[in-house]
């Protein structure tokens, strides 16, 4: 996983809520073991009855054809636990979604994959907004998670929370398995005291890469 510390592009606005995982990357579409995640973002909704690419969907606008950051409305990414729904934003160029809430899931699933994941209160999201639309991809935004800021044309630098413990698995570059290996003198601490204290709980094999300690 690659780490995240900024990004500055331009900000794309679908200021829908309720977007679920199918929308955003209707993976049966695609029988393919090895899909075009580019292809499959929001195939459906970006194409006419006759399945041309609708020229006047936002997501077919040529300003928005590069968006790096992805502002929408409330419960994003909703529905299933499609890891595919976030790999599609990422093939796009997308690396922070901007929402007024993102499901629970899909947050997980932006964390796991490199991906910041913001949410900002109604007050501050309708005029983050307005301003994005404003910009209609003419000017750049900045997300810069070292000082937790948004910055762009239209107003005033705006700032958002995210715990520490997301912070700095995205500074850092970790998955799950990563943060837990920044543990591994305390996993093998507990594993040399359960060996004499309670060695019942001990498995027959050795865990690789994590040796039990005085």
């Amino acid at each position: 996983m690659q780490p995240f510390t900024s990004v500055t592009g331009v900000a794309l606005p679908l200021l829908q809520d309720d977007i679920n995982t199918d929308q955003i990357a209707p993976i049966p579409t695609q029988r393919s073991l090895k899909p075009d995640y580019q292809a499959l973002f929001f195939s459906r909704a970006r194409r006419s009855a006759d399945d041309s690419l609708d020229p006047a969907h936002i997501l077919n606008q040529p300003q928005f054809a590069a968006p790096s950051i992805f502002v929408t409305g409330r419960n994003f990414g909703c529905g299933s636990s499609r890891e595919g729904a976030v790999w599609t934003m990422m093939a796009v160029g997308v690396t922070c979604i901007i929402a007024r809430s993102i499901a629970d899931l899909y947050r997980e699933n932006c964390l796991q994959n490199g991906v910041l994941p913001v949410e900002l209160p109604d007050p501050v999201a309708e005029a983050f907004e307005k301003r994005v639309v404003a910009a209609n991809g003419a000017a750049p935004f900045t997300v810069n998670l070292e000082t937790q800021t948004i910055s762009g044309p239209g107003g005033a630098d705006i700032r958002f929370d995210i715990s520490d413990a997301d912070r700095t698995r995205l500074l850092e570059g970790l998955d799950d398995i990563g943060m837990s290996l920044k543990h591994t003198r305390e996993i093998g601490a507990w594993e040399a005291r359960t060996s004499v204290g309670a060695p019942w709980l001990q498995r027959a094999v050795r865990r690789p890469g994590i040796e039990p300690t005085a």
